[in-house]
């Protein structure tokens, strides 16, 4: 047997090297696949209806769609989803795979954490139910992947890494003690609500609002921890208010004459939700404050339960969870400031 040169000893070496590094690619595409293959039918598309204010049209309300992603995680018709993708719809429906859609209402939402609970009226028989994975054994590094509905293309799959954890108290617009996943899973408007799955097919996140300058992909992607996202809607009582708030504090409280720190400016209300029920007022007119536009002329919410709206949202947890322990029939009390007077608003209120 003849002896191998040096640089033929280095050249099979690399070429060993390289097969088998695409042996792994090809490993991991063919798992991938699979994984895609075994969990799709558990992915849904969210549409919604909501009330908006025209342009320029003096108060005149137009039906808008909106879109986002859900995942069915028990077999009596239960999808989680964002919640501000559902937070003030009028009407929720859910699209499976070959285009089934079916109503859904919302039965529980965490703003804060920004993860939503609907119910299907019926589930198909062909959908398949998502597993909830042990999000605290994911480790910085590990493979995931996303399935959702960016930009209304149903069922598109992104895959990537888990960038970082974070236990964060102001990040993404007040979401306040949130244990989130950063990702650089491609993720664009439409993923919202939809899973975050790691290579067991398993969901260990919601995907939520996205950091974004350009309102697209920019490389940081992030969801709501499974282990969260099921602390908060299967295994606690939970509130829908149907409503969609801004605190307003500081300068801008003083500019709509607030009588104290802080309140929760009333943007949109679903309809039948509780709070229309209430007999809350939502926004008819359009402003910009700090480049940001707001709806005003509603009411503005100045104290829920007998807690006051704060400027930095600390009484949120509590008005959650007195509202979370409302039993049918019990009497909620809500004080807000109505065309410049103070006014309070009582009613029964159902959980749905």
């Amino acid at each position: 047997m003849k002896t191998l040169e040096v640089d033929q000893i280095s050249k099979l070496m690399l070429l060993l090297l390289l097969l088998g590094s695409g042996a792994g690619a090809n490993t991991y595409a063919q798992e991938l696949r699979d994984l895609f293959c075994k969990v799709k039918a558990s992915v849904v598309t969210v549409r919604t209806v909501e009330r908006e204010i025209k342009p320029q049209s003096g108060g005149e309300f137009v039906k808008t769609p909106g879109i986002g992603s859900g995942v069915l995680i028990s077999a009596d018709g239960k999808v989680m989803t964002a919640a501000h993708i559902v937070q003030a719809a009028d009407r929720v429906v859910v699209e499976f795979t070959e285009g089934k859609e079916i109503p859904a209402e919302v039965i529980a939402s965490v703003i804060t954490a920004d993860v939503a609970l609907l119910k299907l009226e019926w589930v198909p028989a062909d959908a398949a139910v998502a597993r909830l994975g042990d999000s605290d054994k994911a480790e910085v590094g590990d493979q995931v992947f996303v399935i959702g509905a960016p930009y209304g293309l149903s069922h598109t799959l992104t895959s990537g890494h888990l960038s970082a954890r974070h236990v964060n108290k102001q990040l993404m617009g007040g979401l306040r003690a949130v244990e989130m996943f950063q990702t650089d899973a491609a993720i664009n408007k439409g993923n919202s609500g939809g899973p975050m799955f790691n290579m067991k097919g398993e969901v260990i996140g919601i995907v939520c609002n996205f950091f974004s300058q350009s309102g697209g992909f920019e490389g940081l992607g992030f969801a709501t921890t499974s282990n969260l996202a099921r602390r908060l809607l299967l295994e606690q009582n939970t509130y829908w208010s149907g409503l969609e708030g801004m605190i307003i504090s500081g300068k801008v409280a003083r500019i709509f004459n607030i009588p104290q720190e802080a309140g929760l400016i009333v943007q949109r209300i679903a309809k039948g939700s509780p709070a229309e029920l209430l007999g809350l007022r939502a926004g008819d007119a359009r402003a910009t404050f700090n480049d940001r536009e707001i709806l005003v002329g509603g009411d503005i919410i100045l104290a829920v339960a007998g807690y006051e709206i704060s400027g930095d949202g600390k009484d949120f947890d509590k008005i959650h969870a007195r509202l979370s322990a409302l039993r049918p029939g019990s009497q909620l009390i809500v004080k807000v400031l109505r065309g410049g007077k103070v006014v309070e608003l009582s009613a029964e209120v159902e959980k749905k």
